[in-house]
């Protein structure tokens, strides 16, 4: 069997590539007719063109699933069996590790599990909330709708994450200049202004001296510096994933004025946004503020929506736990009971969502500013006293000068 790479375009119109085992070009062509695509163009791959199957990145992100629960969709509405969707969504997905799942699943479905159930065999690729949401649409013949309301549940993941990402890019890009320029500092400059003073025989100014002498530490020390910072690195991300980091860092997080406002609103659009996808999608309230609170980032909401979930279990509204545990805004809670006393809890859940998409976006753009002149402080400071180290010494070389 030969290797044939391959240009067609699916149902809905969509221009995939990829590529297939066949005997001959006409049964690649045959083949992929019959998957319902309209072939394009079909080559042999010689050793030199075939595909290279490098596992580049890792798991794959909101924005793939997103992407993949769309398609499924389409072509679930184009009349496409489930089996044949799976196909065609395996020949087209660029990421590794969902292209393998994806061909599991199918195996999996042949042999008899439903899709849910296939899914569900593959936690680190797909969330706990598409399967629930899987099960729930394939219990009640929604299947179609259950996968569009994923797709804009993790559409809004990613665009959230995308949104701190991209705020984070200014700081950490100056950070990393500024690292840069201080090393480049202390290595090459201020030392020669050790050997320039030493040969006037003239004394150092202080903040000189200080400078010169990091120097001196940094040129003769690097080789202990640098494992020492990177095991202080590595000892942070390893305390981080414990339970007490968690809380820690979750305190840090939910305490500290310029991150707080941006931690709070993005939780309650979360778990407004989940909770009222997997609502809507007909799991039960118990089991969806389980599941919301699995995929809480932040420990303490995670633990407080745990804790709301068992208080749900006998009984008791939801709006409660959360006004009770004081890390949700008043306005999730009241909206949540008046949705809880009308019947219309599905419908206030997503209105708070839309609501706080938006605060979150704000809150962004907040923390932005504000870390703005934090940054210029930091950096006048760093610079400022390079600058005082490297100005001091020409000032006391002018005096030296003078008295010759």
């Amino acid at each position: 069997m030969a290797k044939f790479g391959y240009e067609a375009i699916n149902k809905v119109g969509k221009e995939i590539k990829g590529t297939i085992e066949a005997s001959d070009q006409r049964e690649a062509a045959s083949k992929l007719k019959s998957q319902g695509l309209i072939v394009v163009a079909v080559k042999e791959q010689g050793f030199l063109t075939q595909d290279i199957n490098i596992q580049i990145g890792g798991y794959p992100t909101p924005r793939d699933l997103s992407v993949m629960c769309r398609q499924f969709v389409s072509m679930n509405k184009a009349g496409v069996t489930i089996l044949d969707t799976l196909r065609m969504l395996y020949e087209q997905t660029e990421n590794k590790r969902l292209k393998d799942a994806l061909k599991e699943v199918r195996v999996s479905i042949e042999k008899g599990d439903t899709l849910a159930q296939a899914l569900a065999d593959h936690p680190k690729i797909f969330p706990d909330l598409m399967v629930n949401m899987v099960a729930a649409g394939e219990a009640s013949g929604t299947l179609h709708i259950a996968m569009e309301r994923v797709s804009v549940q993790l559409e809004r993941s990613s665009k959230t994450q995308a949104l701190v990402k991209k705020a984070m890019i200014y700081p950490i890009a100056v950070l990393c200049v500024a690292i840069v320029v201080t090393i480049v500092m202390l290595v090459v400059v201020i030392p020669s202004y050790e050997s320039m003073f030493a040969d006037l025989g003239t004394e150092l100014p202080a903040i000189t001296k200080f400078y010169v002498a990091l120097s001196d530490v940094i040129i003769n020390y690097w080789f202990i510096i640098v494992p020492v910072i990177a095991a202080i690195v590595v000892g942070i991300v390893a305390f981080a994933k414990t339970d007490i980091g968690k809380h820690v860092f979750g305190k840090l997080a939910i305490t500290i004025p310029i991150f707080k406002n941006l931690t709070v609103k993005s939780a309650s659009s979360q778990m407004a946004r989940t909770l009222g996808t997997l609502i809507g999608s007909g799991v039960s309230m118990v089991e969806a503020t389980e599941i919301v609170s699995g995929i809480m980032k932040n420990v303490y909401f995670k633990e407080a929506l745990k804790d709301a979930s068992e208080q749900v279990s006998i009984g008791m509204p939801l709006s409660r736990p959360l006004e009770e545990c004081g890390l949700f805004p008043p306005m999730v809670y009241h909206m949540l009971r008046i949705g809880e006393e009308s019947g219309s809890t599905e419908e206030m859940l997503d209105k708070l969502a839309d609501y706080y998409d938006e605060e979150v976006e704000m809150a962004v753009q907040s923390m932005t500013a504000a870390m703005e002149p934090m940054i210029i402080v930091v950096l006048a400071v760093v610079v400022g006293g390079l600058v005082a180290a490297c100005m001091a010494p020409m000032l006391t070389m002018y005096t030296a000068l003078d008295a010759m």
